[in-house]
This record gives C-alpha cells, sequence and structure tokens, in this order.
C-alpha cells in the first residue's frame, strides 16, 4: 500500500478529525504559551553582557547559582509563598460557604442570577480594582476618614495599610470568584440522596458535611486552591501598588531584572525557579489531598 493512499484512510479516521479540531487550538497554545517559555528557559542559561544591554550567547549555570544561593531571592521566593498560602486560606475559607449556599440554598431558578453577581467584579479593570482598595485602605482613605469622622479614633490608623494584610486582602477580594466557581461547580454534582442517607442514619448535619459533602467536594476546593495559589505568587502589581513599594514580592524582583536593569539571563533563572517552586508546591499540595480523600473512603 503506497503513502498517498495510506494518508487517505488516515484523513477518514476519526484520530484525523479529532486532531483536525484541536490543532488550531494547539498551535495558538504552542505560539504563545511554550514559545515564550521556552525563550525565558533559554535566556536562563546564557550570559548578561553587562554594560551592553545585550545576552551574549555563552551557556552558563552560574545564574541559577545566583538565583538559588543569593539570600535576597530566597527570603523574597519565601515571602511570596507565605502570602500566596495566606491569601489562598482566606479566599478559599470565605468562597466555601458562598459557595455552599448558593448550591443548597438558592432555588435552580436564582442561581444564575447569583452566579452573575459574582462575576460583576470582573467588568472593572483588575488595576482600578487594586486602586480602590489602596484608597479604602490609605491613609486618608475611606476607613480611616469614616473612623474619624464618627469620633471613633483621632488619628489614622497605620497598621491597615502598606503591610501584608492589605496585600492579602486586597489579593483575597481579587480571586474570590475564581474559587467560588470551581466549589460551587463540585457541589452541585453532589447526590443529595447521600446527604438524606446521612441524615436517616441519625448523623448529624456537621458529622455529614464532614463525611459526606467535604470529600465529595474537594475536586472543587483543590481547583479553587490552586487556581488562586499559583497566580498569586506570580503577583506583581498589588504589591507595587497596596504595599508601596515597601514589601516586594518575588515577581517584583523578576520584572526589576527584566525591564529595570536588563538582566535577563538572571530575571530569567528566578522565574524559572519560582516556576519550578510553585509546580513543586501545587503538586505536593494534590498527593496530600489524594491520600486524605483515600484515607476517607
Amino acid at each position: 500500500m503506497d503513502i498517498k493512499t495510506r494518508w487517505g484512510r488516515f484523513t477518514r479516521t476519526p484520530a484525523f478529525n479529532g486532531y483536525a479540531m484541536i490543532s488550531p487550538t494547539a498551535f495558538y497554545a504552542l505560539l504563545l504559551l511554550a514559545a515564550p517559555l521556552g525563550t525565558v528557559v533559554y535566556l536562563s542559561f546564557m550570559t548578561d553582557g553587562a554594560g551592553v544591554r545585550e545576552v551574549i550567547n555563552q551557556p552558563t549555570i552560574g545564574n541559577y547559582l545566583t538565583a538559588w544561593t543569593d539570600p535576597i531571592y530566597r527570603a523574597l521566593m519565601l515571602r511570596s509563598l507565605f502570602v500566596s498560602t495566606l491569601v489562598t486560606l482566606a479566599t478559599v475559607i470565605l468562597a466555601f460557604p458562598v459557595a455552599y449556599y448558593i448550591s443548597f440554598f438558592v432555588t435552580p431558578n436564582k442561581k444564575s442570577l447569583w452566579l452573575f453577581l459574582i462575576t460583576i467584579p470582573f467588568w472593572t479593570s483588575y488595576l482600578v480594582r487594586v486602586f480602590l482598595w489602596k484608597v479604602i485602605l490609605g491613609f486618608n482613605g475611606v476607613i480611616n476618614s469614616g473612623l474619624i469622622s464618627l469620633g471613633i479614633i483621632e488619628d489614622p490608623l497605620t497598621w491597615i495599610n502598606v503591610n501584608v494584610g492589605a496585600i492579602v486582602v486586597t489579593l483575597a477580594h481579587a480571586y474570590a470568584p475564581f474559587a467560588i466557581l470551581p466549589i460551587f461547580v463540585a457541589l452541585e454534582k453532589i447526590d443529595r440522596s447521600l446527604l438524606e442517607a446521612g441524615r436517616d442514619l441519625g448523623e448529624t448535619a456537621l458529622t455529614t458535611f464532614w463525611r459526606v459533602t467535604l470529600p465529595l467536594a474537594m475536586p472543587g476546593v483543590v481547583g479553587a486552591v490552586l487556581i488562586v495559589f499559583i497566580p498569586t505568587v506570580g503577583d506583581y502589581v498589588t504589591p507595587d501598588i497596596i504595599g508601596g513599594g515597601k514589601i516586594p514580592l518575588i515577581a517584583n524582583v523578576i520584572q526589576k531584572l527584566m525591564l529595570g536593569i536588563d538582566n535577563m539571563p538572571l530575571g530569567s533563572s528566578v522565574a524559572v525557579s519560582a516556576m519550578l517552586i510553585v509546580g513543586a508546591a501545587a503538586a505536593i499540595f494534590v498527593l496530600i489531598n489524594a491520600r486524605f480523600l483515600k484515607v476517607k473512603k
């Protein structure tokens, strides 16, 4: 059988139709995701042309040695992981009751309205929302002005702005819809007869939630955790605006290295290192969660 005949038969198979359908999306992802990532990885092994604002095509691992041994980068990476963990905990803990209420207490014909209301913050720019929180938490912001006008305080509170707490609040608000939606989807898939069976067997509402509802909703919780944790590690707008540039995270350093001092190889190595650390942390969380669900079963 010649090649032309084989190719003609292959083009009539379901596999070819599937490849043809996904090929535009695959090419788009390859062009806009894989190519830039490959470029960053490539640059991370190159040598910076100090003083000449160019990259020298000379392979080296010195950038990674600096990224992993410099105490400044290590401290900023730990701070970024700490802040992202706080944001994730705050977001998921606050999102779960909202998703639970919509799934179990809102009538089916009004659930779409509730979900629509949750997405309203996306109508405005992320940058605008960050600046709004700066106005709310600022030294002369809404909270301080309101408390002073009510006579509760005499001088503006300084501990509610330009700190980690303000960054966590801003990021938690920005990523709340990303956490609510996957948890809601997981809760909607739960067979309500399982909950009724638990109550018929004498379980209290709390034990039924712990032993039935929460384990079945864990896929949504895991999705919410990953959706919030991964991008917040790389957020540099909020720390720069809310933190006033005084509480930099690892993304702020990458931005400074890449665009400020034009050290692309070192910036790329720090970015790749951060990506690997975040990927490892996410994988560990998924494995621990899978083990937890296995024990619960």
